[in-house]
């Protein structure tokens, strides 16, 4: 699995104002880096699956502050590469190409969905809410309640589900 991060949206995540963000700040970028680690770790205990982060690198990126992750994201293991290919092509993305075909090339794969395929398509998303965005309980209005009952009466539960995520995910603390 390739997570694709940006150094601008980690220190954004450790407080770094937007209009700051191409000013290093090594601090916040830190302190942002939990949001990162909490992707990894869920995709690899959660899917049970390798995970490559892709950094796409921006150019008010500094050396320092690609060093710090680098350094930082050393002890999970995980393959941290930069991108350039929005402004190199192909050529950019090379070395995230090489790290996924090393990881696939490792093995080590044992995905398994975060919920039971039998579940009701409810608690297949509650499943996700809770397990991966560390949700208390889901809830929806009546009327989307009764959209999902619909979708599993006519026969759509045994299909996997995809819950989109916002910034706030894994909270609602700006």
């Amino acid at each position: 699995c390739v997570i694709v991060a940006t150094i601008r949206a980690l220190k954004y995540h450790g407080g770094v104002d937007k209009a700051d963000l191409s000013t290093e700040n090594l601090g916040a970028l830190e302190k942002g880096l939990t949001n990162l680690e909490r992707h990894v770790h869920n995709v690899r205990e959660h899917y049970g699956l390798p995970v490559v982060v892709s950094i796409n690198r921006f150019t008010a990126d500094t050396d320092a502050e690609v060093a710090l992750l680098q350094k930082l994201m050393a002890p999970s293991g995980v393959p941290v590469v930069l991108s350039t290919h929005w402004a190199d092509g192909g050529k950019g993305a090379e070395a995230t190409g090489r790290a996924v075909i090393d990881a696939i090339e490792k093995g080590g794969s044992t995905f398994h969905f975060v919920y039971e395929d039998a579940l009701p398509l409810w608690e297949k998303m509650k499943a996700v809410a809770t397990r991966i965005y560390g949700a208390a309980q889901i809830t929806a209005d009546t009327k989307i309640r009764a959209q999902i009952k619909k979708l599993q009466d006519d026969g759509y539960g045994h299909y996997p589900v995809c819950v989109a995520k916002t910034q706030y995910s894994f909270s609602t603390d700006a």
